[in-house]
């Protein structure tokens, strides 16, 4: 079994550090340095943890559990105006980089007033390229039962945040966190953290139940070992954009251009295999600034490979 640390701490003596894990087997999800100070998320061997944890005492650092690494969460607002992107968005959407997800906050181009506020097909395509999204959306009742549309056709798990508790949108997310209305000031008192607390395990829950679908029919390979042959494509190397390179549950976000890049990202070889063959390079709805990539189910490539040897045959 693999867990997920995040050590936080400097830039002295982490090439050790990023020694160790190469040694035991494990990978790196994510690496943000800052001046002088490195985070970093790390999947490793549980076995091994001991001895990663030593080594990040000594270098002055700390290690803590994430259960959110490895994923890219939206968090939207119905607009991206002062009445509807207080503090509370920021706030969760911060809490869960803690626990390491890479976030994104997103405001709606229609999402004004009860009667009037849309969503249109390309913001929904956007929020379906995310592993999960978390909708927050005010202190009116009647407002938040109206708006169910926003959201109801999202394919990816949705997490409700509003302030009084609605009713009868039970089928229409994934999970509703009720107290966390609009307000002018950070979430600091003991009970706004446990709130943020709370739509973190929420968002956790349902992504563990991701997860373990997933698993049902295993991807033909881990994210994880896309991303580390791509770190090693110059474009991707020299991109300036943070964390050029994103892990989801099922694959992966490229932050360089689609028509550009994609075929020598098709063409590139993994255990034998094009990258191409096992996952599917699609261009992100964003312009043209990411690249989508899904990896391939076993019983995916098997089928294809069975296609392939019919087609050929005699």
């Amino acid at each position: 079994m693999f867990e997920v640390l995040m050590f936080d701490g400097g830039i002295y003596r982490s090439d050790e550090l990023l020694e160790l894990i190469e040694d035991v087997g494990g990978v790196v999800i994510q690496k943000t340095r800052s001046s002088q100070l490195l985070n970093l998320t790390m999947s490793i061997p549980e076995e091994d943890k001991a001895a990663i944890a030593e080594l990040c005492k000594e270098i002055g650092g700390e290690i803590k559990t994430v259960p959110l690494a490895g994923t890219e969460i939206a968090v939207v607002g119905p607009t991206l105006g002062r009445h509807h992107m207080p503090h509370p968005i920021c706030d969760i959407a911060e809490n869960l980089r803690r626990m390491g997800a890479i976030t994104v906050v997103m405001g709606l181009a229609r999402g004004r007033g009860k009667l009037t506020s849309q969503i249109n097909l390309e913001e929904k395509l956007i929020i379906d390229e995310y592993d999960a999204a978390i909708f927050s959306l005010g202190n009116f009742k009647t407002c938040i039962e109206a708006k169910t549309d926003l959201f109801s056709d999202i394919r990816v798990p949705v997490v409700l945040v509003c302030g009084p508790k609605p009713e009868g949108i039970d089928d229409k997310c994934s999970a509703i966190v009720y107290g966390v209305g609009r307000k002018v000031s950070r979430m600091r008192t003991a009970p706004e953290r446990d709130k943020l607390d709370d739509i973190t395990d929420r968002v956790a829950k349902i992504l563990e139940e991701k997860k373990r679908f997933l698993d049902e029919d295993p991807l033909f390979i881990h994210p994880a070992e896309v991303k580390k042959l791509l770190e090693e494509y110059e474009p991707v190397d020299m991109c300036l954009r943070p964390a050029p390179v994103v892990l989801h549950l099922d694959g992966l976000r490229v932050k360089i251009g689609y028509e550009e890049h994609h075929r020598n990202i098709e063409d590139m070889e993994i255990y034998g295999r094009k990258v191409g063959e096992i996952c599917k390079v699609t261009p992100s709805k964003i312009n043209d600034s990411s690249i989508i990539i899904k990896v391939k189910t076993r019983s995916e490539v098997r089928q294809e490979d069975l296609k392939k040897a019919g087609a050929n045959g005699p």
